[in-house]
């Protein structure tokens, strides 16, 4: 358990805690939620980093990184629906699209790993992961200032500014979905001959 991989568990520790402050309404909740996620979040940055600098990368990192980004990005997308953010239209399908999309990978690195094989998260997957934490991130801040910019600025200005951020953070969902998409096939076409269908 190099540093690199404590930081790997402990981003898989903080996800509960994360959707726990997501859900439990409480003043300023989202705020305490954002600060756990961009933290998480962080950690997933150090540790690759501090792994290639000391030469420590690991097959178990390798194989626990990828499971932890996707218990909080999962978590968060799951506190998005549990917490009735109807104003975020396509939720359900990003969820769906992110679990077909694990569900097969983690397949194939099932059959890879019977092979003595460990497929490590590439640049595309990365992207998607990255891209996926931007969006959290966008929606979090989004509804921790919602209160706050209600209290500060008039209804009539608030409820444009309000429909442009919900529009904005759709958007950005939608992009990280295609993401999601995409990296999954990439994988998968990348990886086409560790499958052995005469097996």
């Amino acid at each position: 358990m190099n540093l690199p991989n404590k930081l790997t568990v402990l981003r898989m520790i903080l996800a509960p805690l994360f959707l726990a402050l997501m859900l439990i309404d409480f003043p300023f909740h989202y705020f305490a939620a954002l600060a756990v996620f961009i933290f998480a979040s962080v950690t997933d940055l150090l540790d690759g980093k501090i792994a290639r600098k000391q030469g420590i990368v690991t097959n178990f990192g390798k194989f626990l990184d990828p499971i932890a980004d996707k218990v909080l990005t999962t978590a968060a997308f799951l506190g998005m629906m549990a917490a009735g953010m109807n104003q975020y239209k396509g939720v359900v399908w990003i969820v769906m699209i992110i679990l077909i999309r694990e569900f097969a990978v983690a397949s194939l690195r099932m059959i890879c790993a019977a092979e003595g094989e460990v497929i490590a998260a590439d640049y595309f997957g990365k992207l998607k992961t990255v891209m996926q934490m931007v969006a959290i991130i966008m929606v979090l801040a989004f509804e921790a200032f919602k209160p706050v910019l209600a209290m500060l600025l008039h209804t009539e200005i608030t409820s444009v500014l309000f429909l442009g951020m919900d529009i904005l953070a759709n958007v950005v969902l939608w992009v990280s979905a295609v993401l999601t998409l995409l990296s999954g096939i990439n994988y998968l076409v990348k990886n086409r001959k560790m499958i052995d269908y005469r097996k």
